[in-house]
């Protein structure tokens, strides 16, 4: 049995969709983000970053419990705990690794930032360098995946793997992020999403998503103070 520490964002429902895939058990334990449940001492023995998602495996390396948090890494640890959707060696395994990366480093942290500062950024103070910034960013992303997926059926190359996992959840926002052109603007990102929505395992990790995410505070729930805290920002500014 695995356990999952979960939200509703981005990087939550790559574990999700994981854990579909490989079907293995797992116990969900909401964790309210904007409600600062994160921040829990508890929570923080788990994760001293004090971000979902962990996991904990309770048949992890000889028998024991392990607990593993970042993504990237809980995908590469299920990936070679199954045997499922990572080669185990030769230039397949490190083509998804480095399609892994990308989103990683790129693809996530980039939408995520446009994300904050479209909707959480203070009104009163003047953001057009950043707007621009990483709306650049994500676009130039998203010229990079569109022209992958010209060449590739999916990102790792002809077989689906956690390259792909990884990535669809921030992909599928993009229209949200650029507007209705980003369809037209990126047919084979389109293609890939459409494709990748209609996997059994995504349709349920999508709807188990959704169940966290209806229970937990939502952004305009939260206090002022809960908001900062999330964000690092007011009293909880270092800088």
């Amino acid at each position: 049995m695995i356990d999952l520490y979960a939200a509703g964002s981005p990087n939550v429902v790559k574990i999700y969709i994981a854990l579909e895939e490989f079907g293995l058990p797992y116990a969900v334990h909401p964790v309210d983000v904007f409600g600062n449940a994160q921040f829990n001492p508890d929570f923080l023995k788990l994760n001293p970053n004090a971000k979902v998602p962990v996991i904990v495996d309770h048949d992890g390396p000889g028998g024991k419990p392990y607990t593993v948090f970042e993504s990237g890494a809980i995908l590469i640890y299920l990936a070679e705990k199954t045997g499922k959707l990572l080669a185990r060696d030769g230039a397949a395994r490190y083509d998804a690794l480095q399609w892994l990366m990308v989103q990683m480093t790129g693809i996530g942290p980039m939408s995520g930032q446009l994300v904050h500062f479209v909707r959480f950024a203070p009104k009163d103070m003047d953001h057009g360098y950043s707007l621009s910034r990483y709306r650049t960013q994500v676009v130039t992303l998203c010229k990079i995946l569109e022209a992958r997926l010209a060449d590739s059926k999916y990102l790792g190359g002809a077989d689906y793997s956690i390259a792909d996992v990884a990535t669809f959840p921030w992909a599928r926002l993009f229209e949200m992020l650029l507007g209705a052109a980003a369809k037209t603007d990126y047919p084979q990102i389109t293609r890939w999403v459409a494709d990748i929505a209609q996997r059994p395992a995504v349709v349920k990790a999508l709807a188990a998503t959704d169940a966290v995410r209806a229970k937990a505070t939502t952004p305009d729930k939260a206090t002022a103070e809960q908001m900062d805290r999330v964000f690092g920002r007011g009293k909880f500014a270092v800088a």
